[in-house]
């Protein structure tokens, strides 16, 4: 992790989970030959101030890819890889049909069906536990409001049975940002036709106040959606501002996600 800064850098801006511009998760990524310093990748994370940049580097079987948030490296992204998917297809530098991601959370995939791109990520279930304290209040829930509350090794996850009390929802950011995890989800059922769930996602101790569309969430939404609703193939949104899409099919450990991208920026970064 120790090579030079390059000179100057292709950024490549992608909203993913969208079919359209201005819609979804925006994510920016940089194709690179080697990985400099890991200052110098949060250095560029925090220019870019979105809630995840990803770094690419051509390996013999692959891609290596990293995520940074503008705070600090994470374990597992979706919409940062449904955007380096797409990117790699949109610009001929990966063939596919199978892209091959080696990650901090292992070994992902992606395909291209139609207009749209499937990711094999790892499910991460969660396990049902008591809610740290201060939680439910920092969320502006009254206990009474939650049906089911547990964790997995990311996030906390929290159930609630008002798809428009998730909707309206308003946590404090400060209190949220000290629970000791990445983040919290918290899910409801749908009121929407062709949609099985709703979700939320903030991760303020990541300076990602409230995330547009979560890939990695739904390795956790997806089992825990199946057992409840007796189905593996499943559709979620993710009801934040700007909002999006997630199909999911949840099958033992492995979970897909399915969604769409579009690139809406292209520039150069000159460090």
């Amino acid at each position: 992790m120790s090579a030079e800064a390059p000179r100057s850098l292709v950024v490549v801006q992608v909203d993913a989970f969208s079919s359209r511009p201005f819609g979804g998760n925006p994510a920016a990524l940089c194709v690179l030959d080697d990985y400099p310093a890991d200052a110098w990748l949060q250095a560029v994370a925090r220019e870019m101030n979105l809630s995840e940049t990803a770094f690419l580097r051509r390996r013999d079987d692959g891609w290596d890819l990293r995520w940074f948030t503008p705070a600090g490296e994470v374990d597992l992204c979706g919409h940062a890889t449904l955007a380096s998917a797409h990117v790699l297809l949109e610009d001929g530098l990966d063939a596919g049909p199978a892209i091959r991601f080696f990650t901090l959370s292992g070994e992902l995939g992606a395909r291209r069906d139609g207009d749209w791109l499937y990711m094999d990520f790892p499910a991460e279930p969660p396990v049902a536990g008591e809610p740290p304290d201060g939680l439910l209040e920092a969320l502006g829930l009254d206990p009474t409001e939650v049906t089911y509350t547990g964790r997995n090794r990311l996030d906390e996850l929290v159930a609630i049975e008002d798809p428009a009390r998730l909707r309206t929802l308003e946590p404090a950011m400060t209190a949220l940002a000290v629970i000791g995890m990445r983040g919290v989800v918290v899910t409801s059922p749908s009121d929407t036709d062709g949609v099985d769930f709703l979700s939320r996602y903030f991760a303020p101790a990541f300076d990602v106040p409230e995330d547009p569309v979560t890939g990695s969430t739904h390795c956790c939404l997806a089992p825990f959606w199946t057992q409840r609703l007796g189905r593996d193939r499943l559709v979620g949104y993710q009801a934040s501002r700007r909002g999006g899409t997630v199909r999911v099919y949840a099958s033992g450990d492995r979970v897909e996600l399915g969604g769409q991208a579009v690139t809406v920026m292209r520039g150069t970064l000159t460090p």
